[in-house]
């Protein structure tokens, strides 16, 4: 399922209309022949390892493949540490609700409110809300270099600050009115995070501790801030640089911030996703919020919307999931439940390469084998 959510939006788009939200799904156990086919092969230059972990109430079934690095050959790590990425909007996004919910940020007002100053003052008022569901119309972070791996690895080590990153998007115009669109970006979850910092007086860090990781118990999910160092990793994260691989396990994630440096494990995002359906994090109203999936278009002509306030609704093989997938460089993971959680999956991948749409794939065949 997870998978599904790594297959790409064209695929995805035709099968979320065609299943009504919230339906109960009939799942066998989880397919063991289907799923090794998945991620065998590996390494390949492509690819150097993957590790899936599915739980539920229709079953469970864990596998790894390929090496944790290439030098050594040893296996990938089942209990180790990854990055990853963009499924740090989902805490992000449970943060802002959290603290909707404790009526110290009001959804509906302005960021202008909350961040006086950072928006250009031409832009309209651009609602709180808008930042967690993508529709806030704000630009893309345009950073030069950051789809080029050698610019990347020269750079690893940087450190930039949320306002240095935001910044890059809003020397541009808005993309569309606030409300109206649903474009994926990391500037809505970055500003969101400089937001949550700004009502707390606290860092990112602290309120990922003393709201999420420590009340669930996900002792081996953190915030790295600018250590750019991952210690108990399940595998080593490498880019094809001109067909030699180079080991970028080591990089600072300032860069992606709030929309992308968490660090985690398969088992703790098992945890959280698992905490997080069942009502530990927030309330009815804010719950509500997570499963709902704005009626307007995707930005650009690319179909209905996909993403709720924190989640991403996808359908894979008939069954309808809700997670999100994470992408850094030499990594590529996800997190995806059914509402019930009877089937739950976690994966974790080392692609070689970037891809455009964040997700390599061997990813998508995870998917569809999680859900067949």
């Amino acid at each position: 399922m997870r998978t599904a959510v790594v297959t790409i939006i064209a695929a995805v788009t035709a099968a979320v209309s065609a299943v009504p939200a919230g339906a109960a799904p009939q799942l066998p156990p989880p397919n063991d022949v289907a799923l090794r086919a998945a991620i065998s092969g590996l390494p390949s230059r492509e690819t150097t390892g993957a590790l899936v972990r599915i739980t539920g109430s229709a079953g469970a079934w864990s596998g790894v493949a390929g090496v944790s690095d290439i030098r050594t050959g040893a296996p990938v790590r089942a209990g180790g540490r990854f990055r990853i990425g963009s499924t740090t909007k989902v805490f992000t996004g449970v943060m802002v609700l959290q603290l909707a919910q404790e009526r110290r940020i009001d959804l509906n007002e302005s960021v202008q409110r909350y961040l006086p100053g950072v928006l250009p003052a031409d832009y309209p008022p651009v609602p709180v809300y808008t930042l967690l569901d993508h529709t806030s119309g704000l630009p893309s972070v345009d950073i030069p270099g950051l789809n080029d791996p050698r610019w990347v690895l020269e750079h690893r080590f940087e450190h930039w600050s949320p306002r240095q990153v935001v910044d890059t998007a809003l020397r541009h115009p808005i993309d569309f009115q606030p409300g109206t669109a649903q474009k994926y970006t990391n500037t809505a979850y970055v500003t969101a995070g400089m937001i949550v910092e700004k009502v707390t007086g606290r860092s990112y860090a602290r309120n990922l501790r003393e709201r999420i990781t420590g009340p669930l118990g996900l002792w081996d999910t953190y915030y790295p801030g600018d250590d750019p160092s991952l210690p108990n990793a399940a595998a080593r994260g490498y880019l094809d640089v001109d067909g030699e691989l180079v080991d970028a396990t080591e990089m600072n994630q300032s860069i992606p911030g709030a929309a992308g440096a968490i660090v985690s494990t398969a088992e703790d995002l098992d945890g959280f996703i698992t905490g997080l359906f069942r009502g530990r994090l927030l309330g009815r109203e804010m719950m509500t919020r997570l499963f709902t999936v704005p009626d307007v278009p995707t930005f650009g002509g690319g179909g209905p919307a996909l993403y709720s306030q924190g989640l991403m609704r996808i359908v894979v093989n008939g069954v309808e999931v809700w997670g999100k997938t994470g992408s850094r460089h030499g990594y590529s993971s996800g997190v995806f439940a059914t509402r019930g959680l009877e089937r739950k999956l976690v994966y974790s991948v080392n692609p070689t390469t970037k891809s455009s749409d964040g997700q390599p794939l061997i990813v998508q065949q995870i998917a569809a084998a999680a859900t067949s």
